[in-house]
């Protein structure tokens, strides 16, 4: 009876371990090209800072803010965002003006979502991973699934061994077996998930391990108190860390998801 329990179990962490070592070997790869590029011969500016802090999101993030407070765009608290100065500065600040739209007025939460995959955003990101810096979004999302396809194996097996354990009505010794066999998937992806938290982890960050090297050297400005360094300091911090380091508390709010408004 606990056979039919545990053939699943097996299953389940047999190819989901699988997917894991092949996503390993992808990752190393990936480290190998990545060493070829050394850190210094390429360099990084805010928006870059941003992707591979946070990925497309922390850019728009960090788009929106610095639009905000050079009285481009009006964040409201209530999630709205209206446009005030219709002429951007750059590519990404044209392409946030044209994606708000013709009536000058959409909902914030809409427009960082639009934002997000919008080819000015996402070549950002291919550029870094081009360098080396970033992880191709493609790896770092297939990562994450894969990660995660273990743990639910894992916890898979754990509830067939349960239920195995409680419908088998075994006494005493009768409980050797069923645990003998049902270590083997346990063993397997427990094992299979430690080998990720050293060669594939680094790669469920949107940041290469070189990049990450690089995001470790980044510092606000500080040079003679100037206002342009403390809007760069400003900056840099929400580049690195998110909206929850502004110190303007609407501002912060604006920045809040809204949904279901």
């Amino acid at each position: 009876m606990w056979l039919l329990f545990l053939i699943p179990a097996c299953v389940a962490a047999v190819l989901s371990s699988l997917r894991l070592v092949r996503m390993t070997a992808t990752a190393d790869a990936l480290a190998d090209r990545n060493g070829l590029r050394p850190p210094e011969a390429v360099g990084i500016g805010l928006y870059e800072t941003a992707y591979l802090a946070g990925g497309p999101g922390r850019v728009v993030e960090l788009a929106l803010v610095l639009m905000a407070g050079r009285g481009r765009l009006h964040l409201a608290h209530t999630g709205w965002t209206t446009v005030v100065d219709p002429k951007g500065r750059s590519r990404l600040e044209r392409a946030v003006i044209a994606t708000v739209g013709p009536e000058g007025q959409c909902r914030t939460d809409e427009l960082r979502r639009a934002m997000a995959e919008h080819p000015t955003v996402l070549e950002i990101g291919a550029r870094l991973a081009l360098a080396g810096l970033a992880t191709p979004a493609l790896v770092q999302r297939n990562t994450v699934v894969v990660i995660r396809q273990v743990r639910h194996a894992l916890l898979l097996s754990l509830i067939l061994l349960a239920a195995a354990l409680a419908l088998g009505g075994f006494t005493g010794g009768d409980t050797v077996a069923p645990l003998a066999w049902f270590s083997l998937p346990l063993v397997l992806t427990s094992g299979t998930l430690l080998m990720a938290r050293v060669d594939v982890y680094p790669y469920t960050r949107w940041a290469s391990p070189i990049g990450q090297e690089v995001l470790r050297e980044v510092r606000p400005a500080r040079q003679r108190g100037l206002a342009d360094d403390e809007e760069r300091e400003l900056l840099t911090a929400v580049a690195m860390n998110g909206p929850a380091v502004l110190p303007d508390a609407r501002l912060r709010a604006a920045l809040r998801p809204h949904r279901g408004q």
